[in-house]
């Protein structure tokens, strides 16, 4: 018997060395799951890229509403919006957007009188952002670009909002429970909230 074993272990020896020499590293992935729990994290990231790119540049739009209709004046509601992004932490993103100009009239027997003044007054509104920035940012050295866009406005209706947020107050259930001592704080009070011991 103790011939049999020997052999065979010489047997194995010889057929690993013609082979070649692998560890157990060279024979499974030594990186498992974290290879992969990396690619899922990338592949999730890049699908959610998008959507927080368009979020961005819609947080740095300055609206129509942002000035008197039909102007270049911003609003109080402008400068604070402009104050806003000027602030931002760690520092400001200095590329801006301009929602082009929606608030000039359409003449249908000269179309072409609309095209020019909206194009008016995306300039003369641009001109104000850059003059507000420039007081507001004086001597931080922050240049700010502005790019006019024409996307539609966002948001959802105030009735589903005003809904959910009743919701979630009315849902709330609570109670204290247990003796005086459980409100006053007293020794070995056992208070409750939603009828479970916390």
């Amino acid at each position: 018997m103790k011939g049999f074993i020997r052999t065979a272990a010489l047997m194995c020896t010889a057929a690993v060395g013609g082979l070649g020499c692998y560890g157990y590293r060279d024979l499974v992935d030594p990186c498992n799951p974290q290879r992969w729990e990396y690619a899922s994290r990338v592949e999730t990231k890049a699908a959610f890229a998008p959507q927080v790119q368009n979020g961005h540049v819609l947080d740095q739009t300055i609206w129509n509403y942002h000035f008197d209709p039909g102007t270049a004046t911003l609003t109080a509601g402008g400068i604070d919006k402009l104050a806003y992004l000027a602030r931002r932490r760690p520092h400001p993103d200095p590329m801006l957007f301009l929602q082009t100009a929606q608030d000039v009239s359409y003449d249908p027997m000269d179309p072409n009188k609309m095209a020019e003044a909206r194009n008016d007054l995306d300039a003369k509104r641009i001109e104000a952002i850059q003059k507000f920035l420039q007081a507001q940012c004086w001597g931080r050295g922050v240049a700010f670009q502005i790019q006019v866009h024409d996307p539609s406005e966002v948001g959802i209706p105030a009735t589903p909002v005003d809904r959910i947020v009743h919701q979630m107050y009315d849902g709330f259930r609570g109670r204290l429970g247990g003796a005086a001592s459980s409100v006053t704080g007293g020794a070995g009070a056992v208070g409750t909230i939603g009828g479970a011991p916390r």
